[in-house]
């Protein structure tokens, strides 16, 4: 069935058949509707890459001019520049602490052989002084000095030396006309050194001038030399 307009709806011309009937009546199949052809193809939508009218993505770096994206390099060089000093220093620092570390671990095993030899080299220089150092002994005696000394081991303490309570240990005192200030006037026992630390300080006799002498001891002699004198005035 076909409908037919009328001519009060198309005016007075032609009258105008339409079929919209969805089968064709002749061949049986279905009809394409006017929707469906002018529908957009599939995968093409509008304002994606590769469609017309589409815009590609914009680099961060065209938002901003040539001199904002200068400062910005500039500045994450400087950052990357001032990591690696700091690291470099970090570095150095670590290295000498390592190197400072290894270099007291050393002298402490050094110092601690060094102190087990110090009645050894005792002997020797008491042999020494006696006039028995002689022959093989001898000659062991003095390789045993060498290799001390190579290692760093410095002999210290002299008759007349100023006494230091740093490095010397006073054994005796006295008082003596012969010195200006406490003076080491005998050498029991040589000091020791290695390095900057004393293995062994030096066993000494101290001598101070007279004139430090304390009062009371100085009012204690006076007494007994009048005494002296008075019995010598009632002999006479």
């Amino acid at each position: 069935m076909t409908d037919r307009p009328t001519g009060s709806e198309f005016g007075d011309g032609e009258p105008v058949v339409r079929d919209k009937r969805r089968i064709d009546p002749d061949t049986g199949a279905a009809r394409e509707t006017a929707d469906t052809s002018a529908a957009p193809a599939p995968g093409a939508q509008p304002g994606t890459p590769g469609t017309p009218g589409a815009q590609p993505p914009r680099d961060p770096s065209d938002l901003v001019g040539p001199s904002a994206q200068e400062a910005l390099l500039t500045e994450a060089l400087a950052e990357r520049t001032a990591d690696l000093q700091r690291l470099q220093a970090e570095y150095v620092n670590y290295k000498r602490r390592v190197d400072r570390d290894r270099e007291a671990s050393r002298e402490l095993v050094i110092g601690s052989v060094l102190t087990e030899l110090l009645g050894t080299l005792d002997d020797v220089g008491r042999a020494r002084e006696a006039g028995e150092l002689e022959g093989a002994f001898k000659a062991v005696a003095e390789s045993l000095e060498r290799v001390t000394e190579k290692l760093g081991l410095v002999k210290f303490g002299e008759k007349g030396d100023t006494f230091d309570p740093r490095i010397h240990e006073a054994l005796l005192h006295n008082y003596s006309d012969e010195v200006d200030g406490p003076t080491a006037t005998m050498i029991m026992q040589p000091g020791y050194r290695l390095g900057e630390r004393v293995l062994r300080a030096a066993r000494v006799a101290v001598s101070e001038p007279t004139e430090q002498l304390p009062a009371d001891a100085a009012k204690a002699d006076a007494p007994a030399e009048s005494t002296d004198d008075d019995a010598d005035r009632s002999a006479e």
